[in-house]
């Protein structure tokens, strides 16, 4: 469920209109519903509450810093894959030891900057990345602590570009040599294995792939156990999809159902890395129609958010509903909404089946909380958008709207080359 509903025709954000918020902030604006965020998160707090968990929120999916502080103060912590994640997961307030760090390319700055931080683990991709890790813990006098990432070989039935658990995918260690792996780790003068760390893939729509992989899982900490090697995070990676074309989707609550009773009595303490199932129908992306072109073939609406500001739809050919935030009565058009990039691949959706568009209506894609501000660019030397979090009837700036002198800032311009 999210805060997003109409109201005599006019789209709200909680109790305040869309439109308002389009007249004073601009567009192409992102615009968050705390409520939506804190039920989200709740939602998985309750679904878990019955086990030991720790909650990371994909950082990845939305990072700016009042979302993170938002998600922070109901209980959740933070899931990162660099170094600038880091920084903002403890810049929002989020307690060093409910961070993890995830990701395969860790640079030896990033993990000697998550050391001295205090993190709870790293999740450990590749033998090499161990040996550094181990190599700068030894360094700076301390002891990493370790998971790693096991990669079981299920097919999570999601996009290619966003599946994850696959063994000709480049995440995690098959789960063939993986005991080998804890061995080789346990011998390490300065890491400290502490968990088991697997993620299939994101935007799963179904809870079963989650339960197979984690058969699998439990069966290697039953080996290393026998190994004498014992477990105490047990990480089962985030991915549980969201319905961006109202299809129903499986909950926080399916998803405990589906894993809990596999962990029971084993004394692990459960991590889970949701991202989008958060954020993503937390927020929504305005924009506002620049012109209508009828050609011989397509209507095309052309709006001010490009491929820039939503990357979504021209990269992964991903879905997201399209609303008038003035709903109209207008027949209904197959409609091309278009943004103002140079790029043929520059869409929000393609063939849409829409109520008319004209010059100047306003526009909201919907479930647009997650991988959209955070994956934006300056392509076309284009500003990236404003932000805004709203609170019941209030309504607040995250995130100042770039300038073209902002886009410019840190580049040096030189009279001649010598």
């Amino acid at each position: 469920m999210n805060y997003f509903n109409y109201r005599n025709d006019e789209l709200y954000a909680e109790d305040v209109p869309l439109r308002v918020l389009a007249k004073k902030y601009g567009t192409p604006l992102y615009v968050y519903s705390s409520a939506t965020l804190v039920r989200h998160i709740e939602a998985y707090e309750k679904a878990f509450n019955g086990v030991p968990h720790l909650t990371c929120f994909a950082v990845k999916a939305n990072s700016n810093l009042s979302v993170l502080s938002l998600l922070t103060r109901n209980g959740a912590g933070a899931d990162v894959v660099s170094g600038g994640e880091l920084f903002r997961a403890l810049k929002a307030g989020v307690p060093a030891k409910k961070i993890v760090y995830a990701g395969v390319g860790k640079t030896e700055e990033e993990i000697a900057y998550a050391l001295k931080s205090g993190i709870l683990m790293f999740n450990i991709e590749s033998d090499d990345e161990l040996q550094a890790i181990n190599r700068v813990a030894g360094r700076m006098k301390k002891k990493a602590p370790i998971a790693l990432r096991v990669n079981p070989d299920i097919d999570a039935g999601t996009h290619p570009y966003i599946t994850t658990g696959l063994k000709k995918y480049k995440f995690g260690i098959p789960r063939e040599l993986a005991l080998e792996f804890y061995r080789t780790a346990r011998k390490l003068r300065n890491v400290e294995v502490v968990g088991i760390h697997k993620h299939i893939g994101s935007q799963i729509t179904e809870v079963r792939p989650f339960a197979d992989a984690l058969e699998r899982v439990l069966l290697l900490v039953d080996e290393l156990n026998d190994n004498g090697v014992h477990i105490r995070y047990l990480d089962m990676g985030g991915g549980l999809g969201i319905p961006y074309d109202r299809t129903k989707t499986p909950v926080p609550g399916d998803l405990a159902k589906a894993v809990l009773p596999l962990i029971k009595g084993r004394g692990l303490t459960l991590v889970l890395e949701p991202g989008r199932s958060i954020v993503g129908n937390a927020g929504v992306f305005l924009t506002k129609t620049l012109y209508v072109k009828e050609g011989p073939a397509k209507i095309f609406a052309i709006v001010d958010g490009g491929m820039n500001d939503l990357m979504r739809p021209t990269l992964y050919n991903a879905y997201h509903e399209i609303q008038h935030v003035k709903r109209t009565r207008r027949a209904r058009v197959v409609t091309d909404v278009v943004g103002p990039i140079c790029e043929t691949g520059d869409f929000l959706a393609l063939g849409r089946d829409i109520s008319q568009v004209r010059q100047g209506d306003l526009l909201a894609v919907m479930s647009a909380g997650a991988y959209g501000f955070s994956m934006s660019s300056n392509y076309n030397s284009r500003p990236r958008a404003a932000e805004v979090m709203v609170k019941g009837s209030r309504h607040f700036l995250i995130r100042e709207r770039e300038t073209w002198q902002g886009i410019v800032r840190g580049e040096k311009l030189y009279g001649e080359l010598v």
